[in-house]
């Protein structure tokens, strides 16, 4: 009996200090990447903010499934069911939403900035995630960047690629 109720009390607290340990994890969490273009803002614009172009540059958009709503080509949805929908396009942002199975809905978008150099844009993707307080997502959170970010790296190689041709 006495090893038994040794057991409970450590499992429950082993479990509590997991639990405490994974509250000084972040529940926001942005992964960044950045590239300078020798192209138009208005020309890299366009091909960001128009998702039938993604097929050239986005890792993955050639073989997934659009998401068309009122005619109009809104975002995609990769085999992984994760979707990627664009919610706002303005002069120097290109904003979408980023839905995962089992994750709270993230943000991704595209800033420009202009830089010193003449006929040069720079342009930051990122992807924002917003995490629940369960200890297995905190950890998970860990493995995000390298999960996306070599993605993201192909995707604006492979955007710097298209317009400076």
């Amino acid at each position: 009996m006495r090893i038994i109720k040794l057991g409970i009390i450590s499992i429950v607290v082993f479990a509590f200090l997991i639990i405490g340990f994974s509250l000084f994890f972040p529940s926001n969490i942005r992964i960044s990447k950045a590239i300078d273009i020798n192209a138009s803002k208005d020309s890299v614009l366009l091909q960001i903010s128009n998702v039938d172009n993604w097929k050239y540059w986005f890792p993955g958009a050639d073989s997934a499934e659009q998401i068309i709503e009122n005619e109009e080509i809104k975002g995609i949805s990769t085999i992984n069911k994760q979707q990627l929908i664009i919610n706002e396009v303005t002069d120097s942002t290109v904003l979408a939403i980023t839905k995962t199975p089992g994750l709270k809905d993230g943000e991704s978008g595209w800033n420009f900035f202009p830089t010193s150099v003449p006929n040069t844009i720079t342009v930051q993707w990122y992807m924002d995630f917003h995490l629940h307080w369960y200890p297995w997502e905190k950890f998970s959170s860990l493995l995000l960047e390298k999960r996306y970010g070599p993605m993201m790296e192909i995707g604006l190689g492979n955007l710097k690629k298209l317009m400076e041709k």
